[in-house]
């Protein structure tokens, strides 16, 4: 390839799709302040390497008017055989620069800027398909994220896994193009498309310049209205999701994550299948591409979704262009999926999966807290936070720097529209696998009363939460997200915009009100995955609860097995 190349040279479709992909990745950099690729990083390498921080300007002229004669002849000189000579000189006499700072003191760091989130705009085309637009105009980009109403929840009407195997295969190919084709187009066009699924939805996202904005859509639309599911495609993703189902049920994490769901709402329920979204050995086994056109025809019906949009363009420009596009993209029903309210654990359970051999056990503990969409959530965040949202958390203080037991040990609350498992979660050494239990549940009883929060903890988590917001929403990426999370989980239109304001407005007797919502130690569910052989006894003495046994799909096991 590399003589062919100095021989011939590229093609003017390979320098045309070069050239796109390096104007779009220095588009997309610089949208950010620093970080590899973000203004700062460009300014500094081209000070440093060439003299000149805007030098960067010539950099850009010469890949947009290169040629191919231009990277031939350049693969000619340097990718060919010839002399190579080093020659090294000593360095200069240094002087150190006279410094007039103060170093005995870090400087004040100000007040820090408030946060804002642009303005959302909505629309919805005939067919009931919601439009969500929030206009960025600072780099020549546009970012769509189609949600549906689908999910991991849904597979409560089909076999599990099935939602994120037909994600996965969405872009595999339409009824117009191959998947080389798409791939090589988006290419040229210097656009990505993905998609996926979550908990509550699933998706297909697009990136693009905004002088392809057109044609990036048109793929985008083809994507969403006719997958064609390749048969050889779909054996192909399907070899690779039993593949993976297999390295879950051996990795530690995903065993956890694979079997609580099931132990916390039950069998019936649309988040009883596993949270890693894969589905079960069994369950893919027997998945035929027939059952993916079927998720699809079911699932995806515009009244049921919303098209999430940042960036350069506004709504007057982009919905015409979307009417069209979907005009053919018929409304229908789709299932109800059961997001009802379970019931509280009547006592709490320990769950142990055997992991022989492990240097170490992971510990969840779980209850299920309110849905994203609750009154309480600005202190919810704020309490989880203090307690093991952070490195200066309780949970991670404790375990880790007070007891050197962990690496990191953390709380968290697992998004969804339902009630979410609030989880307690800690990888520790196996000779503390019950002290590391005392202590998680001495932690979650102490915020309750015992030990309340503090102010100091308090200021610590609205800082935590607060302060990054500006450098987070500096991206289209970063707004795009934050409207997901609104649309997902049904949020105001001023939650974040707000977001800020309420969280610095929470005072002590809201975060102990949010542990009294959120943390209820007489009905947990624990998950304890570790060598049995030298945990089980130890556990037992603990006497949290009943013992069961499972194995890694989450079936009963005898307790002497």
């Amino acid at each position: 390839e590399l003589a062919r190349f100095i021989k011939s040279g590229p093609t003017a479709s390979e320098l045309r799709r070069v050239k796109t992909q390096s104007r779009a990745s220095f588009i997309r950099g610089i949208e950010r302040i620093g970080g590899f690729g973000g203004k700062s990083d460009v300014l500094a390498v081209n000070e440093v390497y060439a003299g000149s921080a805007d030098h960067y300007q010539v950099t850009r002229q010469r890949i947009a008017t290169a040629t191919a004669a231009n990277l031939q002849s350049a693969a000619a000189r340097w990718l060919t055989d010839g002399d190579w000579t080093l020659e090294v000189h000593p360095y200069p006499t240094f002087e150190a620069a006279t410094s007039g700072a103060d170093r005995t003191k870090l400087p004040e760091a100000g007040t820090p800027p408030d946060a804002r989130f642009p303005a959302i705009a909505r629309a919805t085309l005939p067919n009931g398909l919601k439009i969500v637009l929030a206009e960025r105009h600072s780099i020549p980009q546009v970012n769509l994220t189609l949600l549906v109403d689908a999910g991991y929840a849904a597979d409560q009407f089909a076999a599990p896994g099935t939602a994120s195997l037909a994600l996965d295969m969405l872009d595999e190919g339409t009824t117009r193009r191959t998947a080389l084709q798409i791939s090589d187009t988006l290419s040229q066009l210097g656009a990505n498309l993905g998609t996926g699924s979550q908990l509550d939805v699933s998706s297909v996202q697009l990136s693009t310049l905004k002088e392809n904005l057109d044609p990036s859509l048109d793929i985008f639309a083809d994507v969403v209205l006719n997958p064609s599911f390749p048969q050889a495609d779909f054996h192909r993703q399907q070899r690779q999701r039993l593949a993976r189902i297999q390295r879950e049920k051996v990795q530690p994490v995903q065993m956890a994550l694979r079997v609580f769901p099931q132990l916390l709402y039950g069998a019936n329920h649309a988040y009883g299948n596993p949270l890693t979204g894969s589905g079960t050995e069994a369950s893919v086994s027997g998945m035929t591409r027939d059952d993916l056109v079927r998720f699809h025809r079911t699932w995806f019906k515009p009244n049921h979704a919303t098209l999430v949009i940042v960036g350069d363009v506004s709504m007057a420009e982009i919905q015409p262009k979307l009417t069209r596009l979907f005009s053919r993209w018929q409304a229908g029903d789709v299932p109800q999926k059961n997001v009802s309210t379970v019931a509280d654990q009547p006592r709490p359970l320990v769950y142990i999966l055997d992991r022989p051999g492990a240097e170490q056990s992971i510990i969840f503990a779980a209850d299920l807290a309110p849905p994203k969409a609750n009154p309480r959530e600005y202190a919810i965040e704020a309490m989880t936070s203090l307690l093991g949202g952070q490195f200066t958390s309780r949970v991670n203080m404790n375990l880790r720097e007070g007891k050197h037991w962990s690496y990191g040990a953390f709380t968290l609350v697992w998004d969804a529209r339902g009630q979410r498992p609030f989880i307690a979660y800690a990888p520790v050494q196996t000779d503390k696998t019950k002290e590391s239990m005392i202590e998680v549940d001495r932690e979650l009883r102490g915020i309750l009363g015992p030990r309340p929060v503090t102010a100091d903890e308090l200021a610590k988590a609205q800082a935590n939460l607060t302060l990054t917001l500006p450098g987070n929403w500096e991206t289209m990426d970063a707004v795009q997200g934050s409207l997901e999370q609104m649309v997902t989980f049904g949020l105001d239109d001023h939650y974040y915009e707000t977001y800020a304001q309420r969280v610095r407005a929470l005072t002590i007797p809201d975060a102990a009100g949010a542990a009294q919502e959120a943390i209820r130690p007489d009905h947990l569910v624990w998950v304890v995955v570790g060598d049995r052989a030298k945990i089980e006894a130890g556990i037992r003495e603990l006497n949290f609860g009943e013992i069961r046994f499972l194995d890694a799909d989450g079936k009963p096991l005898a307790s002497r097995e």
